[in-house]
């Protein structure tokens, strides 16, 4: 038996419930029919970004509202880290949700999934890190570096998941 390569690639990067290779039985399907995917909010994939988005608005939320005076350009980058993470990790889940991956092929989406992690991650960690050390124990500067650090944990899980989801699937079906 021959396992194609293709099986992996899309649908299980999506999260999707039915498993990997779900919907590579239907190849006559049209990439249009059934836009919104109604079982993927309720993937662990779905909820970890809708925690991740949470706990990212949150640190922005708690820098933004705390007075600081000192330090502006540590936390204006902490914000534009947070937000521009918040709105990436947003966009990959209405890819998902909206199952633009089946319409948009010539994206590789786990791939670019995991750089998005690999890269926002390492941003944000460095963020929460000059974050909580410019802090001067103000209240909210500080809890919003515990959440940036939160956020930076809930991110590493998901860099976990998609590489192990688009690279060690697909490297262990090669060997069979």
């Amino acid at each position: 038996m021959s396992h194609g390569a293709g099986l992996v690639r899309t649908t299980c990067s999506s999260g999707s419930a039915l498993g990997p290779g779900a919907g590579a039985a239907q190849p006559s399907a049209s990439p249009l029919e059934g836009l919104l995917d109604p079982s993927y909010p309720r993937t662990h994939a779905a909820l970890l970004k809708v925690a991740q988005m949470v706990t990212l608005l949150i640190a922005f939320i708690c820098v933004r509202s705390s007075p600081w005076t000192k330090n502006y350009s540590a936390y204006s980058y902490f914000e534009v880290v947070t937000i521009c993470d918040l709105l990436m990790i947003l966009a990959f889940y209405l890819v998902h949700l909206f199952r633009f991956y089946r319409v948009l092929t010539c994206i590789s989406w786990p791939l670019s999934e995991l750089l998005h992690y690999l890269i926002g991650t390492l941003l944000l960690l460095i963020a929460s890190i000059v974050a909580a050390s410019k802090s001067y124990n103000q209240s909210g500067l500080v809890a919003g570096a515990i959440f940036g650090f939160m956020a930076t944990f809930l991110c590493m899980a998901s860099i976990w998941l998609s590489y192990k989801i688009s690279c060690v699937t697909q490297s262990t079906d090669a060997a069979v």
